[in-house]
């Protein structure tokens, strides 16, 4: 909490006349005008003699079973029947909303459908027939929930069209959107880091953000370019900020960070790249505000707010040539694109855009238009509120999903685009 739901939740919070409760773990998010109801869960054992492959089943199981109990309790203490179940539905938690709610409507946000081929599992090494397999099985969960939702979001063409081909006619393509008024650029920003560093807009600063520092945001290339960059560029500065754990693949070897793991293979100035933690986010704007380079690095997977975020502050971008980045950067345009794999590639692109300041300029006007037109707040969220609303009233498909398609257009989809 409040996850995608952040401007979703606080608008019809403040709208009033509504009864919005937020089922979530988390203990310490409050938004006005909704009743945070919260739930706790151990990690689940694996039962005797269960398949190695059902593992995920049966964690989303355990835990749509802990959902459904504080909703019957719920139900039961507050009389309360939802219109709507608004809910993203990847770890479980909205399984068996159907059986307890069978009149609502629901309405989930579908950020991502397993594929072992063409995605992330085979993007660094071939896809063996153990991957075919269990990936096929990490879909019970997606494919359940898409079955009984009324409608569906997903925020980019790319993740929707991971979706099955006979289900994707309920979901619109609709962003979570990016406020530009608070995520704009700032030429008088600066950042003081907690080593007592400062820099402002004009420095020669270098940054990459990921929530935590793993392969699926390309934190082993960022390394290998750091070490590159630091070695030919004696006035840059690195700004790196996330955190040691992993949100996405397999956790590290022998106990160890993937920063620890990589910060033994090469040579850093360690006085000049700075590794800040996570940040309050109106520091993580500032970052964005005084970065001359961002660098932006994924797998072919989920698009990570931070890039948008990122291109609204008015950054100079390079961004990894991978699926989900191209819907959004054109090479030369608004940002240019690296290989992934390169950290030769990432060096050479992050030094011409320190060097070409007109260049420079140029992206960063580019890449905040860019996020302007397509992923504005004031623009997209007045668009989900009335996709809520037509959903709720049993308008099915609804009305505005004509709407939605003029802004993120997916007929026709061709795979040209990738």
């Amino acid at each position: 909490m409040p996850g995608q739901y952040k401007h979703l939740a606080r608008a019809f919070g403040a709208e009033g006349g509504h009864r919005i409760f937020f089922v979530t773990k988390h203990q310490s998010a409050k938004i006005e005008g909704v009743t945070r109801i919260t739930y706790a869960m151990k990690k689940p054992e694996k039962p005797v003699g269960s398949h190695r492959y059902l593992a995920g089943t049966t964690a989303a199981v355990m835990q749509g079973q802990h959902v459904w109990r504080v909703c019957e309790q719920l139900q039961r203490n507050e009389n309360f029947t939802p219109d709507i179940i608004i809910c993203h539905p990847g770890w479980g938690d909205a399984l068996f909303m159907r059986e307890l709610f069978p009149r609502a409507k629901i309405l989930s946000f579908f950020e991502f459908y397993y594929h072992a081929t063409g995605a992330d599992v085979d993007f660094e090494t071939p896809a063996t027939a153990d991957d075919l397999a269990r990936v096929r099985m990490k879909n019970v969960t997606n494919l359940m929930s898409l079955e009984q939702a009324d409608w569906g979001i997903s925020p980019t063409v790319w993740q929707w069209s991971l979706h099955p081909r006979d289900l994707r006619h309920k979901l619109s393509v609709l962003h979570d959107g990016v406020d530009v008024q608070l995520c704009q650029p700032n030429a008088a920003a600066s950042i003081t880091l907690p080593s007592g560093k400062t820099f402002k807009a004009g420095d020669e600063v270098m940054t990459y953000v990921a929530r935590n520092f793993e392969p699926y945001r390309g934190f082993p290339t960022f390394m290998k370019a750091a070490e590159i960059l630091l070695r030919e560029r004696p006035n840059l500065h690195i700004i790196a900020v996330g955190a040691d754990e992993v949100s996405y693949g397999r956790k590290a070897a022998e106990g160890k960070t993937y920063r620890q793991i990589w910060r033994e293979q090469v040579t850093l100035d360690d006085s000049r790249i700075h590794f800040v933690g996570t940040l309050p986010y109106d520091d993580l704007l500032r970052v964005f505000q005084v970065s001359a380079a961002h660098l932006y690095l994924t797998y072919p997977f989920v698009l990570s707010w931070s890039m948008l975020e990122a291109m609204a502050c008015g950054v100079a971008l390079v961004a990894s040539d991978t699926k989900p980045v191209r819907e959004v950067v054109q090479h030369g345009s608004n940002g240019l694109l690296a290989d992934f794999h390169s950290a030769e590639d990432v060096a050479a692109k992050i030094a011409q855009l320190l060097d070409d300041k007109t260049r420079n300029s140029a992206m960063r006007n580019a890449a905040r238009q860019t996020v302007v037109e397509r992923f504005d707040l004031e623009k997209l969220l007045p668009l989900h509120m009335q996709l809520v609303r037509e959903v709720a009233a049993g308008q099915i498909p609804p009305p505005v999903a004509k709407e939605i398609e003029k802004i993120s257009p997916i007929a026709p989809y061709t795979s040209a685009m990738w």
